[in-house]
């Protein structure tokens, strides 16, 4: 079959060489990551762009462009960023929505003292949207779609804005069987390494140094599972991580520990439970009849949702077929 095959011309303005220069990338680089994504050809002299290929993928390109063009005049467009947005493109073609890639004008952001974070897909609009509007929502899906970056995020948020006093951290350190008595060190070290994900969040968001300060303020506070028991905690916002590895019994001490002002989120991967075959996850358990509660939101991602590499994608979805 033959493809048929068009171009178009655009004009960026204003013309800015420092915009022009994050937009390409170095040596040209952005511009070969968004040929290479879309399947298209694009040169610029300058601040006209030529853009040649199939004859759907080239308006979307066009329009990505000149999106990205806007953006760059506020935000640093590294390959990550990049792969992000262009990720975002395509996902809401196939659901057949508007593009638009402006952080400026999306309706749902989370805008902390550092950064103002956007969602990049519709199912991370839909996971903010019920963090902010249930006291508790659930985040389910493949790693790599920002199920627990989101969370740290809006944890942080609601801090900065005095809505919460405290945040609250947590996982179940199953590959230690949650016996970390016999792990060197205190408390901390003992499940920091379980908790690594959630500290690079909080890096990322905040910094180290002021992550540093309020854990020794104890105004964020990070402990295993297992320590929560016997404990409510008001005026928090709580985050439990990898809720898939939690047992029936401990996601129901864990969900009878929430208080009064606060809100709490779940996150994991129910295609990735560590438990024993015998044993069924507590994630699992109470998906079923959470929908019945008031209050509650779930956001089931996508594959399509990954905001990694395309080829992470292609495997979350081959190693679903498996299963079925």
């Amino acid at each position: 079959m033959t493809v048929k095959t068009t171009h178009q011309n655009i004009l960026l303005s204003p013309q800015d060489n420092d915009r022009l220069a994050n937009l390409c990338g170095l040596l040209d680089e952005n511009l070969r990551q968004i040929e290479s994504y879309m399947n298209v050809e694009i040169s610029n002299r300058g601040n006209a762009f030529r853009i040649k290929g199939d004859k759907n993928n080239v308006p979307l390109t066009s329009n990505l462009i000149e999106k990205l063009y806007k953006i760059s005049a506020y935000e640093e467009l590294t390959p990550k960023q990049l792969h992000m947005y262009m990720n975002k493109t395509t996902n809401d073609i196939t659901e057949k929505k508007d593009i638009d890639l402006d952080s400026e004008n999306n309706e749902i952001s989370i805008k902390v003292k550092k950064l103002t974070i956007s969602p990049k897909c519709k199912s991370q609009e839909l996971y903010i949207k019920g963090i902010f509007d249930n006291d508790l929502s659930f985040g389910v899906g493949s790693a790599g779609t920002g199920k627990t970056y989101l969370a740290v995020a809006c944890a942080i948020y609601y801090l900065e804005k005095d809505l919460v006093k405290k945040i609250f951290l947590t996982r179940p350190a199953i590959e230690a069987g949650e016996k970390l008595g016999f792990l060197p060190g205190d408390l901390s070290e003992k499940v920091n390494p379980y908790l690594q994900p959630i500290y690079d969040a909080l890096y990322e968001i905040i910094g180290y140094e002021r992550v540093t300060k309020l854990i020794e303020k104890k105004i964020i506070e990070i402990a295993p599972l297992a320590y929560m028991r016997g404990r409510t905690l008001n005026d928090a916002f709580i985050i439990l991580d990898e809720g898939q590895n939690t047992t029936i019994a401990q996601m129901q001490m864990f969900l009878t520990r929430i208080g009064y002002g606060s809100k709490t989120v779940v996150t994991g991967d129910t295609s990735q439970v560590d438990l024993p075959r015998d044993v069924k996850s507590g994630l699992k358990d109470c998906l079923e009849f959470m929908p019945n509660i008031k209050g509650t939101h779930i956001t089931k991602f996508k594959p399509s949702d990954v905001m990694r590499h395309r080829i992470v994608k292609d495997i979350i979805k081959e190693y679903d077929k498996r299963k079925k």
